[in-house]
């Protein structure tokens, strides 16, 4: 074989590829991981952790028809998106963690700045509970609350998406 033609074959391994073709690099498997395990490869985040807020939501709903859930709200406890993950039976949880810590830091602030505001009016409201002893008075911290945090869960799903926010929309929401 003349020279030139061995430097024009294609590797062994690409023999059948196209001849453009690329074998995929790190960050397209990568990316193609985090879809499969539904975690946004743009922002390294996941809804799954939303379940966590969205599970205090439906309980505090449910008590003006169901006062005693008040007790199952106050067994809620807050967890970081790591703990959340460590805890949970997600199959691409060290995936989760992962693609978290290794994300862009700026969403990675704003989305934690909303999820702390998430959990502080959460743990606040429960703390309030705990304290008061008239149902009507539970029924209007749970109403309250779920108001307050249902938006901020919706926000959190678009930065998850890739929408920014800003502070701005949290101080809106909670000015209602």
């Amino acid at each position: 074989m003349p020279t030139q033609a061995l430097q024009e074959m294609p590797p062994a391994d690409q023999e059948c590829a196209s001849p453009d073709a690329a074998l995929p690099d790190d960050a397209v498997v990568r990316a193609q991981r985090l879809l499969d395990a539904n975690i946004n490869p743009r922002t390294g985040l996941a809804t799954d952790y939303l379940n966590h807020f969205n599970e205090a939501i439906m309980l505090l709903e449910m008590i003006p028809d169901i006062p005693e859930c008040f007790e199952d709200f106050l067994g809620w406890q807050p967890l970081s998106y790591r703990e959340h993950f460590e805890a949970s039976g997600f199959k691409a949880r060290e995936l989760a963690i992962s693609a978290y810590e290794s994300g862009d830091p700026a969403v990675r602030a704003e989305f934690d700045n909303i999820t702390m505001t998430m959990t502080s009016i959460l743990t606040t409201v429960g703390d309030a509970m705990r304290q008061v002893r008239h149902m009507e008075t539970r029924t209007v911290l749970a109403e309250q609350a779920a108001g307050w945090v249902k938006p901020l869960v919706t926000l959190a799903g678009g930065l998850i998406n890739g929408r920014s926010s800003n502070a701005d929309d949290v101080d809106e929401i909670m000015s209602h």
